[in-house]
């Protein structure tokens, strides 16, 4: 296939008259000033396709159905909770499938799911113990986007508590059953496969170490950390250091390992994760939304802490917006515009993303990468007058239009090539779940 991008993002700038060529969904040549002859035109601007480095594809269900009455992070995971108890492998595969086409005509493609779903109801193990894995791996195969399943390793209701109810579901009672439930799952050339320490909540002090040695040294490792300041004051009171020196102790940060929010940090934490190339994952929706906080972003990178952007929660699918919501955050914090340039931006939500999903080969529009172009329209009421290059401070998910992943047309103007309408999808897969 032959592509030409009336303007393109290629390396930190906007080139215009740009073709791309990709043979077998790698991309073999990439040519400004270059005409259209022959190739498939895309207006506007073209841009990498999106990394989301966070997703609980799951939590898709809860959205207009937790925000009217007010309450908490805390009162909020009481109806994740009723909703998780509700999947199987099948729903959950309807679910996933709508969530992650949804991520796909927005321009995602790549998606990391942080999977901690595994088990029936009371932990009891289905007839394949991945089976839920395999409704995430056949979802995204559908919807036309890679994945990297980050099998989340959960062992306690909080610091010296048993598992509830349902947390029963997402728990494999030790650290090593994890990691040999993990091990049966293949990657195929669709899916890498990497971990996560869901919280120091929920993998004790003793078992951290044991999560980190479970994952091969060349995988991923997520960790969720300091989301709430009330995870800080349990860990603190329990072993005397806040979640990042716990992780630190542990040997868990690394270059490998992404702290996902990283919200409420000390100076020191901000200085063990940058020292040690530790990866940040911003989720600005869902941070905002669950009334999380604003975390230092900004100091986070300064330090060396290379920063990806998830949508988690998927109050909101829009890689655009959540890149615009990071930048806004800090100006909110600091009274200062510009805190990150619109490189960075583009950075976090591409080739950085990728990057922290294990893809690092991909995330930019240039030779030996995916061929993963997103064409951005530049002439809607959003966009129109807007520099191409200050697209991403204008634009939204319903901007982009032609989404190319691996060399295949999988969206066109909202329209799902391979599933169709998409609103009919989460509809259908939706309202199954709470009737």
């Amino acid at each position: 296939m032959r592509f030409w991008c009336e303007s393109a993002w290629l390396d930190g700038a906007v080139a215009s008259s740009v073709l791309v060529e990709e043979t077998g969904g790698i991309i073999t040549s990439v040519v400004a000033g270059a005409p259209a002859e022959g190739a498939e035109r895309l207006g506007g601007l073209v841009l990498p396709g999106f990394a989301n480095a966070h997703s609980h594809a799951f939590h898709r269900a809860l959205r207009g159905r937790t925000h009217g009455d007010g309450g908490t992070f805390w009162t909020w995971r009481t109806g994740m909770y009723a909703l998780a108890q509700r999947l199987d492998p099948d729903s959950y595969l309807a679910l996933a499938r709508a969530a992650y086409a949804e991520m796909a005509i927005a321009g995602v493609t790549c998606v990391g799911e942080f999977h901690y779903l595994h088990h029936a109801e009371g932990g009891r193990a289905y007839a394949d113990p991945n089976a839920m894995s395999e409704a995430l791996r056949q979802a995204a195969a559908e919807a036309g986007v890679r994945l990297t399943l980050l099998d989340t390793c959960y062992l306690a209701g909080g610091i010296g508590e048993p598992l509830n109810e349902t947390q029963l579901r997402f728990g494999d009672q030790t650290a090593d059953r994890w990691a040999e439930r993990v091990a049966a799952f293949r990657e195929d050339s669709n899916t890498r496969v990497g971990g996560a320490i869901h919280s120091v909540r929920a993998v004790p002090r003793s078992s951290l170490a044991d999560v980190a040695e479970g994952i091969s040294i060349d995988r991923p490792l997520h960790v969720h950390l300091s989301e709430q300041p009330a995870e800080n004051e349990a860990c603190q009171a329990a072993y005397g250091l806040t979640p990042t020196q716990l992780l630190h102790e542990a040997g868990v940060l690394s270059p490998r390992t992404v702290a996902v929010h990283a919200t409420h940090l000390t100076a020191h934490d901000i200085e063990l994760l940058g020292n040690t190339r530790t990866g940040a994952c911003f989720c600005p929706t869902t941070e905002a939304d669950l009334a999380d906080g604003i975390g230092p972003a900004r100091e986070l990178v300064d330090a060396g802490s290379p920063l990806s952007l998830g949508s988690d929660q998927h109050a909101v699918i829009d890689p655009i917006l959540e890149a615009r919501a990071l930048e806004h955050g800090e100006r909110l914090r600091s009274g200062e515009r510009g805190r990150f340039t619109l490189p960075e931006l583009m950075t976090a939500s591409t080739r950085a993303g990728h990057g922290a999903l294990g893809w690092t080969e991909a995330g930019s529009i240039a030779v030996g990468a995916p061929c993963d172009l997103v064409q951005v329209r530049l002439d809607s009421p959003r966009t129109a007058g807007s520099l191409p290059e200050q697209a991403l401070l204008s634009a939204s998910a319903s901007d982009v239009d032609t989404v190319v992943s691996s060399g295949v047309v999988v969206a066109r103007d909202g329209w799902h090539e391979r599933l169709g309408d998409v609103g009919r999808l989460l509809n259908d897969a939706i309202e199954g779940l709470w009737t």
